[in-house]
């Protein structure tokens, strides 16, 4: 995790598995129904696309100190498929920054595939970003590892 100013972090986390590329951008593009597998994600739907241009409004809702607390944003996720990369940044909602990017590698051998996820986050005035720093850390990780499940859910169906 870095700190930047004004309360924004950035954060990235890698994972090497053994579920194709193309499987995973499957999962990852499939966005009516990420709140099935992605935990503290209570609902995403897509509100328009435009070519490689998609629309999300999305609704996270988790326990935060015996409180429940959630947050809506609307991304705009630009794919990039032969990049396997899906860019996304906030439109509204309730952070003032929200962006960040999925990236997909096959690794040379072949037999695995290297899925990033980067976060750049800064939580609206009032919002303590201390006090969410580590649920930040234990989210991202928590969001990689199921979409790795996901993916080999679906990869078991085959």
């Amino acid at each position: 995790m870095e700190r930047l100013p004004h309360g924004a972090r950035r954060l990235a986390v890698q994972l090497r598995t053994p579920i194709k590329e193309s499987l995973l951008w499957d999962v990852l593009t499939d966005y009516d129904k990420l709140s099935e597998f992605i935990p503290n994600l209570a609902s995403s739907s897509v509100l328009e696309r435009t070519g490689n241009r998609v629309r999300l409004n999305q609704v996270g809702s988790q326990q935060l100190l015996g409180l429940r607390f959630s947050a809506q944003v609307q991304l705009e996720l630009v794919e990039h498929r032969a990049e396997g990369q899906l860019q996304f940044h906030l439109l509204k909602g309730d952070f003032r920054r929200f962006e960040g990017n999925w990236i997909m590698r096959e690794l040379a051998e072949g037999t695995s595939t290297s899925l990033l996820y980067e976060l750049t986050v800064q939580g609206c005035i009032g919002m303590p970003v201390a006090l969410i720093e580590q649920r930040l850390r234990d989210d991202l990780t928590a969001n990689l590892l199921a979409v790795e499940m996901e993916g080999l859910r679906r990869q078991s169906l085959v």
